[in-house]
């Protein structure tokens, strides 16, 4: 834990509060796939394709820069096919700075929606495929 970035809070007088920069980004991960619209994460663009990232690691897709009393957050998304993108990336905002700002007491000073690509209903294709064998 000594290279990444902590939060600390001396607020209580008790003691020191850290909070770590991958905790901050699970919860905005968690906070992106609780949009409908949103189909998965993306590590990023690799050789140019985004890759598509399941769900179980959460901070995939995700990264934040955390200060003493603030964070910004940068999501980079692969959208639903059909779902208004301004709708989702709006959304996908609001969520994930009341969520950060309710469980961490941090302000969110911005949280920027990188759409990195868009996925197609491959299982309605399929079903109709076999309805017509």
């Amino acid at each position: 834990m000594d290279n990444e970035k902590d939060l600390v809070k001396n607020d209580s007088g008790l003691g020191a509060i850290k909070i770590a920069d991958e905790v901050v980004s699970i919860i905005a991960g968690l906070a992106a796939t609780e949009i409908d619209g949103i189909a998965g994460m993306s590590g990023g663009v690799v050789g140019g394709i985004a890759e598509m990232l399941g769900r179980k690691n959460f901070s995939k897709g995700v990264k934040v820069e955390v200060g003493e009393r603030e964070a910004a957050v940068d999501l980079y998304i692969i959208v639903k096919y059909g779902a208004r993108i301004p709708d989702v990336a709006l959304a996908a905002q609001e969520n994930i700075k009341k969520a950060i700002e309710t469980m961490t007491g941090l302000s969110v000073v911005e949280v920027n929606v990188h759409v990195q690509g868009v996925s197609f209903p491959e299982e309605e294709e399929k079903q109709e495929e076999t309805r017509v064998h």
